[in-house]
């Protein structure tokens, strides 16, 4: 815990350095962009060798590695063919079977795309990276680690989809969708939330949401046609998340008074103390502030309306997962200096206890990012195969 602590405190203490909108000068490197530079090395460099140089932490480390020699084995495992190409282009490669290498890249990808997304999407880097060290997406990425590489690049994606350049979006997905096909459910979601959703069209969407209370047997069924291996399985018992019930009702409940200042300044003529005067910078911003906020609306109906349907949260994630680039922005926009110091606060305490309740369950199942083990010094345990 306390190696975990510290790798949090020193990657975000680094990370606050970094100005992701910095000045620039033609054919000059400035000194802020080469402390840049240097702060996002040393960053991707911690969370890269921490990551990979672990040995059975994370929930389903072994059961991967099982995976990974039936697919060498050339036996049927449930994972999707890009993992399985991955695995025997490595463990071909390295002449025996190298799942070191295999964690190994996915932990670069996996924290590449992270800090990508984060550098090029948010408003203060320094805060987006510090939510997500403490609400424990890092950490996360010790388990599921196909899930999580796709959660990276559905984080990278969101650029795109702003940007409105669909054919990117859509390969860029299709490829993750290679490793993790839960991944395909973006394109319908982010597409819808980046609509401008009028009211009467909000009310027929919530409508529809109660067809999830009476229909729930219709959509059982459409989960098992997409995901055959589910039937008959744990899978499909369902449940919800409280805790994240919790997180998307208070950014809704932020943004919302965020909204309300932005309109009253805007009224006024005022912007943060400044003159609106560029109406393009305005559109860009709104444009944002909806996809963001129907991400998180549709994050909090699937928690609600939804918990019976087999890991809710994985889809739920994607839609939360914009959080962490959502909340700086709607800080950055509070106009008030006492009220942002306020919200800031706020913020920054919440993470922190949220850091603290995940880590207190870090040796808990379903979690098992403790205690931290490093093939330095430990031997991996007996798989399936080799005990039967």
């Amino acid at each position: 815990m306390i190696l975990y602590i510290t790798v949090a405190v020193v990657t975000a203490l680094l990370a606050s350095l970094v100005d992701n909108h910095p000045t620039r000068q033609s054919h000059t490197l400035t000194r802020q962009q080469l402390c840049n530079r240097v702060c996002l090395t040393a960053v991707f460099l911690i969370l890269f060798f921490l990551s990979a140089c672990r040995l059975n932490v994370g929930n389903d480390y072994a059961k991967y590695v099982e995976f990974m020699h039936l697919v060498n084995c050339d036996a049927y495992v449930p994972t999707e063919i890009g993992f399985n190409l991955l695995v025997k282009l490595i463990y071909g490669l390295s002449g025996y079977e190298n799942f070191l290498l295999v964690f190994a890249f996915y932990s670069f990808v996996t924290v590449l795309f992270f800090l990508l997304a984060m550098y090029r999407q948010s408003d203060e880097f320094g805060l987006t990276f510090f939510l997500f060290m403490t609400l424990g997406y890092y950490f996360q990425t010790f388990s599921t680690v196909r899930y999580y590489l796709a959660l990276a690049l559905a984080l990278y994606s969101m650029k795109f989809v702003l940007r409105k350049q669909w054919g990117r979006f859509v390969l860029l997905i299709l490829l993750g969708a290679a490793f993790h096909k839960s991944l395909l459910v973006v394109i319908p979601l982010y597409f819808l939330a980046s609509l401008p959703w009028k009211k009467w069209q909000l009310a027929i969407s919530a409508v529809f949401c109660t067809t999830f209370l009476f229909m729930q047997d219709f959509y059982l069924k459409l989960v098992v046609f997409l995901y055959p291996t589910y039937e008959d399985t744990e899978y499909l018992e369902g449940g919800t998340s409280y805790i994240s019930i919790l997180r998307c009702a208070a950014v809704l409940f932020f943004a919302g008074i965020v909204y309300l200042m932005r309109e009253r300044e805007k009224k006024a003529g005022i912007n943060g103390g400044e003159t609106v005067t560029n109406i393009e910078e305005e559109k860009e911003w709104y444009r944002r502030f909806w996809f963001y906020t129907y991400l998180n609306l549709g994050a909090f109906v699937l928690y609600v309306f939804c918990s019976f349907l087999p890991i809710i949260s994985r889809i739920g994630y994607y839609l939360m997962v914009s959080q962490i680039v959502f909340l700086p922005m709607l800080l950055k926009a509070v106009p008030d200096k006492k009220w942002r110091r306020f919200f800031r606060a706020g913020i920054l305490v919440a993470a922190v206890l949220y850091f603290a309740m995940y880590l207190k369950k870090g040796a808990n199942d379903g979690v098992l990012i403790l205690p931290y083990k490093t093939f330095f010094f430990h031997e991996m345990v007996d798989i399936l195969s080799d005990v039967t």
